[in-house]
């Protein structure tokens, strides 16, 4: 069954914010790069991966389900940010919206009775409960932390092991 009108044009709005998810933890990415937190830096880094594969994720199921990909311009991102506490805290904030966008997204299809997007949209809900989780933990982090360049360096090490794995492909890396 085709996709419904008012879902189709709620997952390309969702598209956008994905992509501009993207350039949000690139710009902060970089921002860490400059500084020498290259631990912070590859954290960031990851996350722009993996907010460009929830893009591609909601892209092709409008594709699947015979809707049209609406691409507008990306709107850009600050990049000026002064501590990695900042940082975080507005990281922690930008995924309690795009929380709340998924959550209104949820709400259309349920209305427009589409059972094949709500289903979809599960793995979205759940993957914004341990967005805003990993955010504030490091936020929360940061602000023990305080002014302790031993903690921060500590902080920017672990964070430095983090690496991408695409959690949108199903188990065992079968691509579709």
């Amino acid at each position: 069954m085709k996709i419904n009108k008012k879902v189709e044009d709620a997952i390309n709005k969702q598209v956008n914010a994905e992509i501009y998810s993207a350039y949000l933890y690139l710009g902060m990415s970089s921002r860490c790069a400059e500084t020498n937190l290259k631990g912070m830096a590859n954290w960031f880094y990851v996350q722009a991966q993996e907010e460009m594969t929830h893009a591609m994720k909601f892209y092709k199921f409008v594709l699947e389900r015979g809707g049209h990909p609406v691409l507008p311009s990306v709107e850009g991102v600050r990049t000026d940010w002064k501590t990695p506490l900042e940082m975080f805290a507005a990281a922690y904030e930008h995924e309690q919206k795009v929380s709340a966008l998924i959550n209104n997204i949820v709400d259309i299809a349920l209305a427009e009775r589409d059972h094949a997007t709500a289903s979809m949209l599960n793995w979205f809900v759940d993957e914004q409960v341990e967005e805003e989780a990993n955010a504030s933990e490091i936020a929360d982090k940061l602000k023990l932390i305080g002014e302790s360049k031993e903690g921060l360096f500590m902080l920017d090490k672990e964070l430095s092991t983090r690496v991408f794995v695409d959690s949108t492909q199903p188990a065992g890396g079968a691509q579709a």
